[in-house]
Order: structure tokens, then C-alpha cells, then sequence
């Protein structure tokens, strides 16, 4: 199995890339909001990946972090939910959208990817449920920093991004994970914390974890 591909991108294309390591190209397909987000063409990157095995055929698709890979994993269980249809909806909501919309039953958000009708939209939703609290938590852990190896990248390319290289950007915190797996440690049901974290993160005032997790209670309070 071929989990993650680092190498410098040989093309671009809308749903895909092919990634040059060691002189050997794979393509990859990917979705359009992870195609949108790789570097030009002659710069180093890195993607977790997943093997498509079939008799006549043999794929891999792209994902910018291990959140993605998961949601893929998960939207690729349901019935009628092949790989690309999978990459339609990450496309279009990318995996933090997408487990808000499962936590609140939206399956219009869902929807609103290309090739995915309402039928379809609403059985994501009513199968995954369940198991997107889960994923939902994990968030902060999965979205792991997708650095290229330096070993897979030539001297003369290391050495040509040292040079005009800006520094890079502190890990992005999932404030929304943290804040689940938080509820979910008070006792809540996972279900309910899902809820309740993505009605809060859509207040504005929630730009932290310790905010989101007060307007979350908030929402899980008793209503007279």
C-alpha cells in the first residue's frame, strides 16, 4: 500500500498531479480544493495518498492531510459513493465543512457537490452520523503537517527553496476538535457534542477553543 508520496510536482491538472519521485512519476488524482492548494510545477510536495486496486485498474488519490484521507475513507463506505464522487464533496465542503454539515443532519451542503443528488446527500448523512464525532475529535491529530521528505527532493531543488523560502506558517488549530473531544470527556454522547460544537462555531465570537466550548455548553443546556 502506498500511503504518502513526496516528491516535486512534474504537472498539474484540475483533478490531479503527478508527482516526480526519483525520476518515476505517479499520478494522483485529487480533489479540486487540494489541487488548488499544491505548488507550481517544479516544486517540492507531499500528499497521503490511497490505493485504488481493481482488476484492470490501478489508482491513487491525494489528500492533503490524514483529516481528508479519513473523510474519504468514510464518505467512500457509503453506498454509491465511489472515489470520485468522494473527492466532489471534499472538493466542495473539504473535511471540516463536511463534518459540520454530518454533525447537523445538512445534507444540502452535501449536495451541493457536483454529481451528488439529494437521495444520495441524505443517506451520506444518515450513515455517517454516527461516525463523524469521531473524526470530528481527531481532527486536530490527523491534520498532520504533509512536509516533504528532504531525502526525496534533489540538492539543487533544496537548496533553490532555502533561498527565497518564507517561513512557514504555525499548525493551523482545530478548535472544533479540541472542543469536541472535550465535550465528549464531560460525558456528553459524541452525537450530541457534534451538534452542538457546529452550531456554536458558526457564532462569531468563537475563536478559541475555551469560546467555542462555552457557546457549545451553551447550546447543550437545558431549554425551559
Amino acid at each position: 500500500m502506498i500511503g504518502r508520496l513526496s516528491g516535486i510536482i512534474a504537472h498539474r491538472g484540475l483533478d490531479q498531479v503527478m508527482i516526480d519521485v526519483r525520476g518515476v512519476g505517479y499520478i494522483v488524482h485529487v480533489s479540486t480544493r487540494t489541487a488548488q492548494s499544491l505548488p507550481p510545477v517544479g516544486e517540492a510536495c507531499a500528499l497521503y495518498t490511497d490505493l485504488l486496486v481493481r482488476e484492470d485498474l490501478l489508482q491513487l488519490f491525494g489528500f492533503s492531510s490524514l483529516l481528508e484521507k479519513e473523510w474519504h475513507g468514510l464518505l467512500t463506505s457509503v453506498q454509491g459513493i465511489g472515489a470520485k464522487a468522494s473527492l466532489a464533496v471534499l472538493g466542495q465542503l473539504g473535511p471540516e465543512a463536511l463534518g459540520r454539515a454530518i454533525a447537523l443532519g445538512d445534507w444540502a451542503a452535501v449536495k451541493a457537490a457536483p454529481g451528488v443528488g439529494p437521495k444520495l446527500a441524505q443517506r451520506v448523512v444518515n450513515e455517517l452520523k454516527d461516525k463523524a464525532p469521531t473524526v470530528m475529535a481527531l481532527g486536530a491529530t490527523l491534520s498532520v503537517d504533509a512536509a516533504p521528505a528532504p531525502e526525496l527532493i534533489e540538492p539543487a531543488v533544496r537548496s533553490r527553496g532555502r533561498a527565497g523560502a518564507t517561513p512557514m506558517a504555525a499548525p493551523k488549530v482545530n478548535y472544533q476538535a479540541e472542543a469536541l473531544s472535550a465535550l465528549t470527556n464531560l460525558g456528553y454522547a459524541p452525537s450530541e457534542a457534534a451538534s452542538a460544537v457546529a452550531q456554536a462555531a458558526e457564532a462569531p465570537e468563537a475563536t478559541d477553543t475555551a469560546k467555542l466550548i462555552r457557546l457549545a455548553l451553551r447550546q447543550l443546556a437545558p431549554k425551559d
